[in-house]
């Protein structure tokens, strides 16, 4: 692309990136392609999922704005809708959305780092997300992305993956660099802790991130929706 157009004539950027589609699964074979998917299960890294695969996500071409999350939980793995928990709850009203927007493929994507409920470790801790699904699908989800200007990066696994040399040492390195971040990123990607009540602790810990990163968020995803 230069300057918004494809150059003209059999070769150039134009000729690359119709190649590059012509490669590239479409959006709905992709997702059917993933919903199929049962890798951790019949192709593990580790220990398999103990249980049937489910993966749960929302996405659309037209989607300008994108969740990005860890995994689903015990209750989002039993609706197979994302974010339908306090998690859930938080996070809408940290964005100042309401659930018909959140839920709105056609506005908001949702893509966790691992689409199945990873399981739960002896003292009932959701483990991580699955090693599997980001080499497997991540990538070519988000190329079938092409419209999204703004990214929330919930919790450090999706900030590793999308902010790569950007992230910080720890999860409040990164959040708390948030304006550098935002200013650096093409989609603006915004870092986020985890919505969960674990993090309560963190949240009364770091004050600025209610007075000074939330009003900031509400009014870019604002932004973003009056404009899709």
């Amino acid at each position: 692309m230069v300057n918004g157009s494809r150059t003209n004539g059999p070769t150039g950027t134009g000729r690359t990136e119709r190649q590059a589609a012509r490669r590239r699964p479409s959006l709905e074979a992709l997702i059917r392609d993933i919903r199929a998917c049962r890798i951790c299960r019949d192709e593990p890294v580790g220990t398999p999922l103990p249980h049937e695969p489910r993966p749960v996500f929302q996405v659309s071409e037209r989607a300008t704005i994108c969740v990005a999350g860890q995994a689903p939980g015990t209750r989002v793995h039993a609706s197979g809708r994302p974010f339908t928990d306090p998690s859930g709850d938080r996070l809408r009203e940290w964005m100042g959305v309401d659930s018909a927007t959140f839920y709105d493929q056609n506005r908001i994507a949702i893509v966790p780092m691992g689409f199945c409920f990873p399981g739960q470790d002896g003292r009932g801790a959701d483990l991580p997300p699955r090693r599997e699904c980001p080499p497997a699908w991540r990538a070519k989800l988000m190329a079938g992305l092409p419209n999204i200007r703004l990214v929330l990066a919930v919790g450090a696994y999706a900030q590793g993956w999308h902010l790569g040399a950007l992230a910080g040492r720890s999860l409040t390195e990164t959040v708390s660099a948030w304006r550098e971040i935002a200013a650096a990123t093409d989609p603006v990607v915004v870092p986020l802790p985890h919505p969960s009540w674990r993090n309560n602790a963190w949240l009364k810990k770091n004050p600025w991130f209610g007075a000074e990163l939330l009003p900031v968020l509400r009014d870019r995803v604002a932004e973003e929706l009056g404009r899709s």
